[in-house]
């Protein structure tokens, strides 16, 4: 059995997918720094200097100073700046993977259409009659003037 479950963990994908969700975590980071250092700066810039994902309604009749006060005082709120920031966060993950598929895509396509234009022969070039049978026949067409 532990033999089978070390073939497993050896194969390919395994590892593969192992890659892939140790990059994506670390890619998560930096998703989360361009939306909230870089992003939500600029739109808080145009809507006179509030902090979007600060933005919450509260759902009970008390007011609170800003959500951490609300969530602070255990009130229910409906915090849609948050949600705001994971829509943008989720484009932004969702721009850059199309762009890295499409990159890979476009590669993978150059590679096939190398490797078709490597495995395509070149036509060889069409063959025409030789010397002799033109010279053979220019001297039929010789002897049928001559006949008529």
């Amino acid at each position: 059995m532990l033999s089978e479950f070390k073939e497993f963990i050896s194969r390919g994908n395994v590892v593969d997918l192992a890659v892939g969700m140790i990059v994506g975590a670390a890619f998560t980071g930096i998703v989360k720094s361009v939306v909230g250092d870089l992003i939500n700066p600029f739109i808080s810039l145009f809507m006179a200097g509030v902090d979007v994902s600060g933005l919450y309604i509260p759902l009970s009749m008390h007011t609170y100073d800003s959500l951490a006060a609300a969530e602070q005082a255990g009130a229910a709120v409906f915090a849609y700046g948050r949600f705001l920031m994971a829509v943008i966060h989720f484009f932004i993950v969702a721009l850059v993977l199309f762009g890295l598929i499409k990159a890979i895509n476009s590669f993978r396509r150059k590679i096939e259409s190398d490797k078709a234009a490597e495995e395509t022969p070149e036509p060889e070039p069409e063959k025409g009659p030789t010397q002799e049978e033109l010279l053979i026949e220019i001297r039929d067409l010789l002897k049928n003037m001559k006949a008529t």
